[in-house]
């Protein structure tokens, strides 16, 4: 009788559901978010049409992430005109960025939220129920979520996101965030710490420390002169225990030290891979991008990389047709490709934010046909780039981590070496959780195929 009241009684808590679009960032504070309004007595369901609660975690990185909520958007309408009592919410960084709009004139909207407001949201609900529209994007300065322990959203139960920082102080001309995000904050490490022997006591066999530049890592104890830098963090969190995996993004060149390298040389759970956003090969343009570094010294921090981890793999962003962009430019960023060797590569064509350095200064003056031309080079070069760096991994062995079953064959797993390169190969008698020895035998455009090492 009392298990049939308490089932009972759980049908009876509101039903929140979300959807997150963006980057890490956004799942780990989806994750923050699914805590606070469980705390509230909240359910989460995977069902849209079950809701009393539509929440969308929003990005405005670029114009597309945008696009595709507006998207959304037009499919919860179509849910409330069905089941007007259901509530929606936008949260995240185009909240901040679009409140008045998606008040105005997103009538079905209930509910802005902006990153820094997330504890509110049960209030702010019972402003809604009261017939009121509710809004709060307000950008706090100590905001950082560290005492809340993030609800894990991931289907598998074997990575989990651990967000270190909040904000960034670094300006690029033609970034957002700053803006919708607020000041660079760093989170208290003892917190971190807990945050991440939780996860492994909890059975997860990697974590990825992220913040919007997790090099700039800085924690002061207050009233001491002690204080802890991003290496010291990522050593500590290391020896939690050699079954646990570390990964960490994002990097950013002006800030990466060889500490943070040496670090990485030292403990065998780090893994080998670094994303360091170039955006640009010319050093005219990285400083019109206000990036703070030249591309002497982006090539110097590569140099180091491969100097102190020559297993490392590295991965980029790169961005054509930034304002003022020249041909010769364009071939800069090609010659950067060639000479660095990448891994892999996220490439965009600029597009103008709203309320940037850029947007209020530099005319968007490359055309359009000229942007499309660069992207596809790029595109073009890096995929000869990839192929080669997966060539040169044939006949290797390397350690994968199994996170699940092959899209393509249910007789075959896929997992991550420490290069993040994705492996499949056969299920045998593995689970998912396994750490497994695998030797490379063939590979394609995207993936190493390989076969589980004989031993000696």
């Amino acid at each position: 009788m009392v298990e049939m009241n308490n089932r009972e009684r759980k049908e009876e808590y509101p039903k929140l559901y979300i959807e997150t679009y963006g980057c890490q960032m956004n799942i780990a504070d989806s994750e923050v978010v699914v805590s606070v309004m469980q705390d509230k007595g909240y359910s989460v369901t995977e069902d849209i049409h079950e809701a009393d609660v539509i929440l969308v975690n929003t990005c405005s990185i670029r114009e597309n992430a945008e696009q595709r909520v507006w998207g959304r958007l037009d499919v919860f309408k179509q849910i409330k005109k069905k089941k007007p009592s259901v509530k929606i919410g936008v949260i995240g960084c185009m909240a901040e960025r679009l409140k008045e709009k998606l008040i105005e004139e997103e009538k079905m909207v209930d509910l802005v939220v902006g990153p820094d407001a997330y504890r509110e949201l049960p209030l702010l609900l019972e402003d809604v129920e009261s017939g009121q529209k509710a809004v709060n994007v307000i950008l706090s300065k100590e905001e950082t979520y560290a005492d809340i322990n993030p609800v894990r959203l991931d289907k598998n139960k074997i990575s989990a996101f651990i967000s270190i920082m909040r904000g960034c102080n670094n300006m690029c001309s033609y970034c957002i965030v700053p803006y919708v995000r607020g000041a660079e904050r760093s989170r208290d490490p003892g917190s971190i710490m807990n945050e991440a022997r939780d996860l492994f006591e909890k059975g997860y066999k990697e974590i990825v420390l992220i913040g919007q530049n997790v090099d700039s890592y800085h924690w002061k104890v207050e009233n001491h002169e002690k204080s802890v830098t991003f290496a010291q963090l990522l050593e500590s969190v290391a020896k939690i225990s050699t079954d646990l995996r570390i990964r960490f993004s994002t990097s950013h060149p002006k800030d990466m030290s060889d500490d943070v390298l040496y670090v990485m040389a030292m403990y065998n759970n780090i893994c080998n891979h670094i994303h360091l956003p170039a955006q640009s090969g010319s050093t005219r343009i990285l400083e019109k991008m206000n990036r703070g570094y030249t591309r002497e010294w982006y090539m110097d921090r590569i140099q180091a990389i491969k100097r102190i981890l020559p297993d490392c793999a590295i991965t980029t962003d790169l961005m054509t047709g930034f304002p003022g962009e020249t041909e010769e430019d364009h071939q800069e960023t090609l010659s950067l490709m060639r000479e660095v060797n990448y891994d892999l590569a996220f490439m965009f064509k600029y597009s103008e934010r709203p309320r940037t350095y850029a947007a209020r200064h530099l005319k968007d003056d490359v055309k359009e046909s000229d942007k499309t031309r660069r992207l596809t080079e790029i595109i073009d070069l890096q995929g000869e780039l990839s192929a080669k760096s997966k060539k040169n991994d044939l006949g290797e062995v390397f350690e994968v981590l199994i996170e699940g079953v092959s899209k393509k064959s249910k007789d075959h797993f896929f997992g991550r070496n420490s290069q993040n390169k994705v492996v499949v190969f056969p299920r045998l008698n593995y689970k998912v959780g396994d750490y497994v020895e695998v030797e490379i035998i063939d590979c394609t455009s995207a993936t190493l195929i390989g076969e589980v090492a004989t031993k000696h």
